[in-house]
Parts: C-alpha cells; sequence; structure tokens
C-alpha cells in the first residue's frame, strides 16, 4: 500500500492510526533476504542516491542486492568494488548492462535509462594523479545524481602554474560547487576556496607517507583552514561528491524557479503599463 492509499484509508476509517504509522514506517525500502533493507526513497525523501558499498560484502550477496536496486531504480551505484565482485557482476549482468570505472571502483548497473539530468553543474579537482581515484568516486556519484561533471586533475601546489588557467575554464562552467581531493600536506582545497565563489569541498586522500601519513596531515590542514571549507572523512570520495551535487542540484533548481517567474512578472508589468 502507496501513501496515498494509506491516507486514503485512515479517511474512510478502513485502518487505524497505530497501523497507518506501521505502514507509513515500512515505505520506501525493499527487502533482500535478512541482510538487506534497501532504502528506495532515499533520493526522493534526502536528494541523495542510496549506493551499495560492496567492501565487506560477499559478491553473490552484492550481485542480488544491485539487481534489486536497479529493478527498483533502473540504475544501481556499486562502490568500493574489488576483482571479485566486478567478476561476479560481470557474470550476472554482461558489460551491455554494466559501466566500470577502474579508477574510481564504482560499477553502474543499469538498463538503458540514462542518469537523470538536473542542470546542476559540479567541479572535481584534484592535487595529484595518486588523488584521482578518490576524486572519481566524488565524479561518479555527482553524475549519478544528476550533475554535470568537470574535472581538473594534477594541479596541486608543488606547481601553482598549473592551477590558474584550469581554474578560469573550471569557473566559465558556472559550477555550484568544487570538490578538492588532496594528499599529502592537504593544502589545495584551501587554495581554491580562496579564489572562487562558490562552496569547496575538501577531500583527504590517504597518499603520504610517515608522520601524518595515510591522509591524516591532509585532514588535519583542511580543519585548520583559513579559507572557509567543508571537509569529509579521508577517502571519502561518495560523500563529497554527494554533497556537492546536493548543492549544485539545489542552485539549478531555483535557477529554473526563477528562469519560470521572471517571465510572468516581465508580462505582469508590460500588462500594467498597457493599460
Amino acid at each position: 500500500m502507496d501513501l496515498t492509499n494509506i491516507l486514503k484509508a485512515i479517511k474512510e476509517g478502513t485502518i487505524d492510526l497505530e497501523t497507518a504509522e506501521k505502514q507509513v514506517c515500512s515505505l520506501g525500502f525493499v527487502s533482500y533476504s535478512n541482510i538487506a533493507k534497501l532504502d528506495s526513497h532515499r533520493k526522493s525523501r534526502t536528494g541523495v542516491i542510496e549506493a551499495i558499498l560492496a567492501d565487506c560484502k560477499e559478491p553473490e550477496d552484492v550481485v542480488e542486492i544491485a539487481r534489486v536496486m536497479a529493478g527498483e531504480s533502473k540504475r544501481a551505484l556499486i562502490t568500493r568494488v574489488s576483482t571479485p565482485h566486478l567478476e561476479a557482476l560481470m557474470r550476472a549482468f554482461g558489460p551491455d548492462k554494466l559501466e566500470w570505472n577502474s579508477r574510481a571502483r564504482t560499477v553502474v548497473i543499469h538498463d538503458g535509462t540514462p542518469a537523470p539530468s538536473t542542470g546542476g553543474v559540479v567541479g572535481v579537482i584534484s592535487a595529484g594523479t595518486a588523488d584521482i581515484p578518490a576524486a572519481e568516486e566524488a565524479r561518479v556519484v555527482a553524475s549519478e545524481m544528476g550533475c554535470e561533471t568537470v574535472a581538473v586533475y594534477d594541479v596541486g601546489v608543488a606547481g601553482i602554474h598549473r592551477l590558474i588557467p584550469e581554474l578560469h575554464k573550471l569557473k566559465l562552467r558556472n559550477p555550484g560547487a568544487i570538490v578538492v581531493a588532496a594528499g599529502r600536506e592537504g593544502t589545495l582545497p584551501t587554495i581554491v576556496s580562496g579564489l572562487v565563489d562558490v562552496p569547496v569541498i575538501g577531500l583527504p586522500v590517504s597518499t603520504g607517507y610517515g608522520a601524518g601519513g595515510g591522509g591524516k596531515a591532509a585532514l588535519l590542514s583542511m580543519l585548520q583552514s583559513c579559507s572557509t571549507l567543508a571537509v569529509v572523512n579521508i577517502d571519502a570520495g561518495f560523500v563529497a561528491g554527494a554533497y556537492a551535487a546536493r548543492i549544485a542540484n539545489m542552485i539549478a533548481a531555483a535557477a529554473g524557479t526563477r528562469g519560470k517567474t521572471e517571465p510572468a512578472e516581465q508580462d505582469e508589468e508590460q500588462g500594467e503599463e498597457s493599460l
């Protein structure tokens, strides 16, 4: 029973409030076996898609969860995909229904339905080539949430002259938010945030070694930034991409609303003048 029918049943007096509350609480998820309950309404409820984290799951469970999710949502995003997971997914779905990103370690299962287009734009920047995997995970997530993505890679502070021309090109695309992935000392998000007028999400990456290695120095550096930053956890590409996409999608939706109302206001003004 969907929400509309539940409300009708309450109105008609065919179910009581306690029963209706239980039914409402059970809406929006689909169970697989006894180990997973897929939140199929998450995107409509929060604006963020649900993804399948393959890490620590058996390959056969990932396959079946992906099958259920793709059936519900037409597309299923799987992150942190290992070789055994990928092999199982390839056997189950075949190459025509599977998009594999080797850098991001993500798979998208679909029935041919394209990702939605929201009009949002997200920039994704990496400091070094070693930071690209985390950046690519963020980019894939933003794409699956309907955003156009613009990637700028290997423009770290060791050669800061590489950043400026690329940043000018990126700004011409009018991104709603920018994810900046950086390891080692994690300086780049602070610099980018000081040069652009859109929200920047710092994504610390577990590159680097010795004291402060594994992303710790990058995380602390971003948290201590003198520029205004939002910062996610180490290697949290999914979170960075989803947060950036939420911002960009809200901006695109607001711009679309303004675009619809402005002509009406103009017509009204013209009408008053003609009177």
